[in-house]
């Protein structure tokens, strides 16, 4: 990645899926007799961490050493806007109509136009509507020392899990999702080109279900 950061196993995975599948197609047609992607180990897909609505709360009223991190982060959480795109966000690429706020802005990962609406309690973590060329999240950095403040945050509010700041997207995702809304619109709203990009949100579900019928007492004596 251009911030220095190893691509995700997702990534990989999706890269090597694409790299992968003209060979197939090759072995098939019979340009070539071999395909030598079949030999290639790719690593699993991590589980992906995600904040409850609790934990939240619970993160809205701790103090964080970085006042834009925390902004940010929770304006993630609400949005699903990834850390580059916020990070670039300008005042004159967000709306307002009644209360209720749009984001035009190029996706920094796939440079497609999207619009997307956002609601009263997101647009508050905006702060105070400043000149169009302004950022609202001024000062927010890719740094060891935000990170290490991101973690000190979290363990503030009694959250041990491993939680970087793409989390707040898978988050948003998420809360979506276990709140009812179809996952069709969930992938509209995270920009997703393909939806079965968004349908690994929805086994986090699946599992939650699994987790919840199984809490329920046994009725044998």
């Amino acid at each position: 990645k251009n911030n220095g950061e190893s691509l995700s196993s997702s990534s990989v995975s999706c890269y090597f899926n694409k790299f992968r599948a003209p060979l197939k197609q090759a072995v098939k047609d019979k340009i070539i007799l071999y395909n030598p992607s079949v030999d290639v180990k790719i690593p699993k897909e991590k589980e992906r961490e995600y904040l409850s609505i609790e934990e939240l709360k619970q993160l809205e009223k701790v103090e964080c050493r970085y006042e834009v991190l925390k902004r940010a982060f929770l304006f993630s959480c609400l949005t699903g806007l990834r850390w580059s795109d916020i990070h670039k966000l300008k005042w004159k690429e967000v709306y307002f109509t009644n209360k209720i706020g749009r984001v035009h802005y190029y996706q920094q990962k796939t440079k497609n136009l999207e619009y997307l609406d956002i609601s009263e309690e997101a647009l508050s973590y905006l702060g105070e509507k400043s000149n169009g060329e302004n950022k609202p999240f001024e000062g927010l950095k890719y740094s060891s020392y935000f990170n290490v403040a991101l973690t000190q945050w979290m363990l503030k509010a009694g959250i041990t899990k491993h939680i970087t700041f793409h989390c707040a997207r898978h988050t948003h995702a998420t809360l979506l999702l276990t709140n009812g809304v179809d996952i069709y619109t969930v992938s509209k709203l995270l920009g997703h080109k393909e939806i079965k990009t968004t349908q690994i949100y929805a086994r986090i579900i699946d599992e939650k279900k699994k987790e919840a019928v199984n809490k329920i007492p046994s009725i044998k004596l």
